[in-house]
C-alpha cells in the first residue's frame, strides 16, 4: 500500500531535521515506496507526477516547497568580469628576443671571471678589398678627355683607311695583302686607346681578391687575340695566292669572276700613301704595337729607328714602299712581283703572328719567356748561386704577368750564422741582380718590373 504524500514529509523531517544545527541544508525530499503490494502497481497519477517535476527542479529556482519560481522572473544575474579595455602605457614594446642576458654587466669584474668565451681581439680592415666595380661603356666615355677621344677618332678613321685599301686592292694580290697589315695596325691602335681608358679607373691596376692582377691581364687576352687574327690573315693571303696562280696555268677559266687586269698607277699609289700616312700617324701618335714589340724581343731591327725597329710598323712600311712603285715595271715583272709581294706578306704575317701567339701564350700560362728565354733565367740562377752566403737554390719560379710585371720566387738555402743584415743585404742583390739581368735595367727604358720573393733558410749540410 503507498503512502500519501503528507506523511511522507512528516517522515522525513522527524528522522534528518535538527532544529540546533546551523546552517540549515535542504535536501532534496525522497520518495519511500511500499513494496508490500507490488502487484497492484499502476500508471502513477497527477500527484506524483507533481513531485518528480519538482524533485528534477533546480533548488535555486523554488521559493516554496510546493510552487515553483520563473527564473527570468528573478533578473539577470550579476557578471563578476570587467571587459572594458585600459591602456597600460602608449610607448612602444621593446621585445628582450635576443638579447643577451647580463649584458649590462659585461664590463664589470663578475662577468670578466666567470665569461667562458672572451671577444676575439679587433683585427684590421682587410688590405685587398673583395672586388672593384668594372666601369661601363658610359662611366668610360665620360671618363676620356679630350686627348684620348681625339685618339679614339684617330683609331676609327685607321679602320676606315684599312677598309677603303682593302675595297680598292682589287687587281692587284700585293694591295690586298697590304690592307690585311692595315687591318693589323687599325686593331692595334683600337686596344691602345681602349687601354688607356680602362687606366683612368682603379680597377684597372689596383689588386683585388677577384682579379689579383688588376685588369691589365685583359691586355694580353686582347694581344692574342690579334696574333690569332694575323695567323689567319697569312692563311688566307696563302689561299687567295694558291688559287690566282692555279686558275692562270693552261686555259683554265675561274668558276668565278675575278679581276685580273692590272690596277691603274692612281689608285696604287694612293693605296700605299694612305697606308703609310695611317701607320706613321698611329705610331707617333698611339704608339701602337710598342708593348707587344717588346715582349717579342726582335734583336735585328734594335738598331734601327724607333718606329722602324718595331717589325709590324717595319712591316708596313716597308711593303707600302714596294707596292707603290709596282706601276714603275712591266707587265710580266708587275705580275709575279704582285704575287711574290703577297706571298712574302703572308709568310711575314705567319711568322710574326706565331712569335706573338706563344710570347702572349706564356703570359697567359703564367710562365715566363722574355729577355734570352730560359738561357737568360738560367744565367741569372747560376749568379745567384755563386754568392758566398747561398749554398744552393733549391726551388725557383720565374713568369710574366702581363707587359708591365713580371715575377720571381727563389727559396735558397745559406750558411748557418748569416744575421738580419745579411740576410737583408742578400734580398736587395738578389732583387737587384734579377731587375738588371731581366728587366733590362735602370735607364735603358724598359718598364718591366720584377717583384722578387726571396724564402731563406739555414742549411742543415753546413
Amino acid at each position: 500500500m503507498r503512502s500519501t504524500q503528507p506523511e511522507l514529509m512528516e517522515s522525513f523531517k522527524a528522522e534528518h531535521y535538527n532544529p540546533s544545527s546551523t546552517p540549515r541544508i535542504d535536501l532534496p525530499p525522497t520518495v519511500l515506496v511500499d513494496d508490500t503490494d507490488s502487484g497492484s502497481a499502476g500508471e502513477p497519477d497527477n500527484q506524483t507526477r507533481q513531485l518528480e517535476s519538482r524533485l528534477l527542479a533546480p533548488s535555486a529556482a523554488m521559493t516554496s516547497e510546493t510552487q515553483p519560481v520563473d527564473i527570468t522572473s528573478t533578473g539577470v544575474p550579476h557578471n563578476p568580469f570587467n571587459f572594458q579595455t585600459q591602456v597600460i602605457s602608449t610607448s612602444p614594446v621593446k621585445s628582450n628576443i635576443g638579447q643577451r642576458r647580463g649584458h649590462r654587466y659585461k664590463h664589470s669584474s663578475i662577468s670578466a671571471q666567470h665569461q667562458i668565451f672572451q671577444e676575439p681581439p679587433p683585427r684590421p680592415p682587410p688590405v685587398l678589398p673583395a672586388s672593384l666595380p668594372i666601369p661601363t661603356l658610359v662611366e668610360a666615355w665620360k671618363s676620356m678627355h679630350k686627348e684620348q677621344r681625339t685618339r679614339l677618332y684617330w683609331s676609327m678613321c685607321h679602320l676606315a683607311v684599312a677598309t677603303f685599301i682593302f675595297f680598292r686592292s682589287e687587281g692587284s694580290l700585293s694591295a690586298m695583302a697590304l690592307s690585311h697589315l692595315v687591318f693589323f695596325d687599325a686593331g692595334s691602335a683600337a686596344v691602345c686607346v681602349a687601354v688607356e681608358v680602362l687606366g683612368n679607373f682603379e680597377v684597372w691596376r689596383r689588386s683585388s681578391i677577384r682579379h689579383p692582377f688588376g685588369l691589365e691581364r685583359v691586355e694580353v687576352l686582347a694581344g692574342f687575340a690579334m696574333s690569332i687574327f694575323l695567323l689567319f690573315g697569312g692563311f688566307d693571303l696563302v689561299s687567295h695566292n694558291l688559287k690566282h696562280f692555279l686558275e692562270t696555268l693552261g686555259n683554265h677559266e675561274a668558276h668565278h669572276e675575278h679581276g685580273h687586269g692590272r690596277i691603274s698607277a692612281t689608285s696604287i699609289d694612293l693605296v700605299a700613301a694612305v697606308a703609310i700616312i695611317s701607320t706613321l700617324v698611329s705610331a707617333y701618335g698611339l704608339k701602337n704595337h710598342s708593348r707587344i714589340a717588346k715582349v717579342m724581343r726582335v734583336s735585328y731591327l734594335a738598331a734601327l729607328p724607333s718606329v722602324l725597329s718595331n717589325p709590324f710598323h717595319f712591316l708596313t712600311l716597308l711593303f707600302s714602299i714596294i707596292v707603290a712603285l709596282l706601276p714603275l715595271l712591266s707587265i710580266y715583272l708587275y705580275t709575279w712581283l704582285d704575287r711574290l709581294i703577297c706571298a712574302a706578306i703572308a709568310v711575314a704575317m705567319f711568322g710574326l703572328g706565331m712569335r706573338v701567339v706563344i710570347a702572349q701564350g706564356l703570359m697567359l700560362l703564367m710562365s715566363y719567356g722574355g729577355t734570352n728565354g730560359n738561357s737568360g733565367v738560367t744565367a741569372v740562377l747560376r749568379e745567384i748561386e755563386s754568392d758566398t752566403t747561398i749554398t744552393r737554390v733549391e726551388e725557383s719560379q720565374f713568369w710574366q704577368v702581363h707587359y708591365g710585371l713580371c715575377m720571381a720566387n727563389l727559396r735558397v738555402s745559406v750558411v748557418r750564422g748569416c744575421d738580419e743584415v745579411a740576410v737583408s743585404k742578400l734580398r736587395n742583390r738578389v732583387s737587384s741582380l734579377i731587375q738588371n739581368r731581366l728587366g733590362e735595367g735602370y735607364g735603358v727604358g724598359g718598364n718591366t718590373r720584377w717583384e722578387v720573393t726571396l724564402q731563406i733558410h739555414p742549411d742543415a749540410s753546413s
